[in-house]
């Protein structure tokens, strides 16, 4: 059995997987829509996708709606098996979505810089986001950090 970076064994991470996608099956039942759920591991978490088949799912897809869908769907999987989950949830795209918005979000900050300023905010995102953040401002160059507590963390994009 192989351990996860936080300790939790691909079994349970393979569990909380399944219960997620379990729940958001129930709801596409209960909101008469379709679509083909996916269930994957990456870097020790449970990715559950669902996949727009007749584009049923625009309106889910928007990135405040999944972020929605998302909690409950880790209060569901915590009620479920008593951990505390860390499952993200992809709607018809809307994580390419996100990060391709994140991108943008970074080169106007990257912009700012260029132009003078000696550090660039960006808005309160979740964790997930600030993560993609981090990584897309690594990758061009320049450095990031997160500041702020609860809803009101951010980053911070500077230079060396």
């Amino acid at each position: 059995m192989s351990e996860t970076i936080d300790s939790r064994s691909a079994e349970a991470i393979d569990r909380e997987g399944d219960v997620a996608a379990d729940y958001i099956e129930e709801l596409l039942d209960i909101c008469d829509l379709g679509g083909d759920i996916d269930i994957d591991t990456k870097n020790g978490r449970a990715y559950v996708s669902v996949a727009d088949s007749e584009s049923d799912l625009e309106r889910l897809s928007k990135a405040e709606v999944v972020n929605a869908l998302q909690e409950l769907t880790r209060l569901a999987v915590q009620s479920e098996t008593g951990e505390f989950s860390r499952v993200i949830l992809d709607i018809a795209g809307s994580r390419a979505a996100r990060q391709a918005e994140l991108s943008v979000l970074v080169d106007k900050a990257i912009e700012r810089l260029e132009a003078g300023s000696s550090e660039a905010d960006l808005p309160p995102m979740s964790s997930y986001e600030r993560k993609l953040v981090h990584d897309i401002v690594a990758e061009r160059g320049f450095v990031s950090e997160s500041h702020g507590e609860g809803r009101g963390r951010h980053t911070v994009i500077t230079r060396h």
